[in-house]
């Protein structure tokens, strides 16, 4: 909403008398006459705009009615006031239901996470080497560029149906490959035709996180609305020990029990969801309750999400027998249905808001935001240093955040390409670790580890997702740039794999998967707000997909490595397959030097990485120290 033009000359009078202030200029007479000078200003802008609002309020409503409703509510003696909270705690339990429902949605349908539990399996049953199978892998990832697909369909079908979409998609994929691999004719599907398939199942996973970003969005406030997201989204890091966990319950020794969880869950929780999203608003909501009751709400269910994944990483990554196995399955199954308590409890403390002022929302709001932030940016520019450095450091970088960028001037703007290169020698080479990490357990003869390992690998993952609302919560103690926890989060990273290089055994394994899991689970939950915090909120979901288009290359690329390196090292083999009774020639590598190379190569690109982001780090932090400065001098007007 646009704000009168007295408005904006009192704050921009109080910034400026502030300045004056903290530098000494500022004369006690003459300053305590402006300071009261300000207040006058500001209070009787705020008269006039409520007098205003009020005034409006009742022009636009005829005469005989507003008689009508004054006589009803001096009759019903505040009946309104009453109508209104039923209103809210109606909406209070819908919006919390809807985010369970996105919860539950990201936990069981990362079915990309597993590849690794089943992929030997599906070497062995089509005859390939370590190369094509890698294909495979990319397809599922090159599913992610069609992402955009998603949106587009929201134009034309409601959110349900792209819901049910997904799952059909999801269920058709895995199920044709469960099929053929149980019946032992997957060898007689051509290879494009498998390549195509996992290129679908990718897809579906792109459609059920659209419709979780679009119900958390349409849910909360722009306030809350982070921490919706990354709360959502930390599931989806938890997916693969929730499949752990049932596989071992029905059938511990059978990779292809993963294939067919793959294409029964997610359609099971589609349905499961689909009366929270249908009682789902088109629009965004417009009754919410005070920020500080919903903090404390998001503060019982990060905790609940704390505590599922300490169970998981607990008991999901032990081994126990078939009957354990289903007391654990339960237990888990239990921790993720508990976040139903607390849109109960919501709804019966829910506090209305209607027609009072937020307490926390800033009564004047600047749109000049370059005029307010010049000051902090010429002392910025006073301490430039000179030479190619400072080139690097201070040419063509962001001077405001939140600046809305084209899909033309995304792609020429420095600032997005070191972002594009810290994902794509970051969090892409901790998913193409995941990918491998069936092939990487095996030549060092922990196959029996590999359930852990995956349970380790999403737990931490998790773990790491979860980590990422750590800049909305402490955003008013720490003074750090989101791009800053970004460089932070990448320093796991190149440890993990140098670790691994230099010593290769079950628990160094261990370590480097838990490090690349909470390293690479933080940067996909962060990418969204970095994106809309660095190029515009209205252009978050074009640039984001342009962003994500790192993740099928660096699969490409960073499997291809892997894959030359395995076969080089491995020799050629022929394995009965049990059910057939045929012999089929495929290259197995054993030994420390299948992926020692690999991991130092994949150290030195994350190293690369790291850099990358930590110049993004320096360019930006200007534009968001001026962010914090305004965001402080409105802090004080308003209170």
């Amino acid at each position: 909403m646009n704000r009168p033009a007295d408005q904006t000359g009192c704050v921009r009078l109080y910034c400026v008398l502030q300045k004056e202030k903290k530098e000494g200029r500022c004369m006690r007479e003459s300053g305590d006459g402006n300071y009261a000078l300000v207040w006058m200003c500001i209070y009787s802008s705020i008269l006039y705009r409520r007098w205003q609002v009020g005034r409006q309020g009742k022009a636009a409503m005829p005469m005989e009615e507003e008689e009508e409703e004054e006589e009803g509510r001096r009759r019903s003696g505040g009946g309104g006031g009453e109508q209104r909270t039923m209103e809210g705690e109606e909406e209070a339990w819908r919006r919390w239901a809807v985010l369970v429902a996105t919860v539950w949605i990201q936990a069981l349908t990362g079915t990309n996470f597993d590849f690794s539990a089943y992929s030997s399996a599906l070497k062995s049953s089509l005859g390939i080497s370590q190369e094509a199978l890698n294909y495979l892998a990319t397809a599922s990832d090159l599913g992610k560029a069609f992402g955009w697909s998603s949106g587009l369909a929201l134009l034309y079908i409601p959110l349900h149906a792209v819901l049910l979409v997904a799952a059909v998609l999801g269920l058709a994929a895995y199920a044709l490959q469960y099929g053929c691999l149980v019946s032992g004719n997957l060898a007689a599907i051509p290879y494009p035709m498998v390549f195509l398939v996992c290129l679908i199942a990718g897809c579906s996973i792109c459609w059920f996180n659209t419709v979780c970003f679009v119900l958390c969005i349409r849910s909360f406030s722009a306030s809350n609305r982070p921490l919706a997201l990354s709360l959502s989204i930390s599931f989806n890091g938890l997916s693969a020990a929730f499949y752990t966990l049932f596989a071992n319950a029905l059938s511990p020794l059978s990779p292809s029990v993963y294939l067919l969880l793959n294409a029964m869950l997610p359609f099971a929780v589609s349905i499961l969801a689909l009366p929270a999203i249908l009682l789902c608003h088109k629009q965004e909501s417009q009754h919410h309750s005070t920020p500080n009751h919903d903090r404390r709400v998001f503060l019982g269910l990060y905790i609940l999400a704390f505590v599922t994944g300490s169970y998981l990483v607990v008991f999901g990554s032990s081994t126990a027998t078939r009957s354990a196995a289903w007391v654990i399955l339960t237990g888990a199954m239990v921790l993720l249905a508990l976040p139903l308590i607390i849109p109960a409890c919501s709804s019966c403390s829910y506090v209305d808001t209607h027609g009072h002022d937020d307490p926390h929302k800033p009564l004047l709001i600047s749109n000049n935001h370059q005029a307010e932030s010049n000051a902090v940016m010429e002392k910025t520019m006073e301490h430039q240093p000179q030479g190619s450095c400072g080139t690097l450091l201070h040419k063509g970088r962001l001077v405001v955040l939140g600046e809305e960028h084209s899909a033309k001037r995304l792609i020429g703007c420095v600032d997005f390409w070191l972002y594009y290169t810290a994902y794509f020698c970051g969090a892409t080479v901790g998913l193409v670790y995941s990918n491998n990490l069936g092939q990487i357990a095996q030549s060092l003869h922990q196959q029996s580890q590999l359930t852990m390992l995956l349970a380790v690998y999403s737990s931490f993952s998790f773990f790491g997702r979860l980590l990422s609302a750590l800049p909305d919560v402490l955003h008013r103690k720490v003074s750090l740039a989101r791009t800053g926890w970004l460089a932070a989060a990448l320093v796991p990273m190149p440890m993990a794999f140098f670790l691994m290089w230099k010593q290769q055994d079950g628990s160094t394994l261990i370590v480097g998967t838990a490090l690349v899991g909470l390293s690479s689970g933080f940067i996909f939950a962060a990418a969204v707000s970095v994106t809309s915090e660095l190029f515009g909120p209205k252009s978050v979901g074009v640039n984001h997909n342009i962003l994500i288009t790192n993740i099928p290359l660096g699969s490409f690329l960073y499997g291809q490595i892997a894959a030359m390196v395995y076969d080089a090292n491995g020799q050629r083999m022929s394995v009965m397959d049990n059910r057939t009774g045929t012999i089929d020639t495929m290259i197995m590598c054993m030994g420390v030097k299948c992926y020692s190379t690999t991991f130092f190569v994949w150290g030195c690109i994350t190293l690369l990485g790291l850099a990358s982001s930590i110049v993004l780090f320096k360019r930006t932090k200007p534009a968001y120290a001026a962010t914090a400065s305004r965001s402080s001098c409105k802090h004080q007007v308003s209170s």
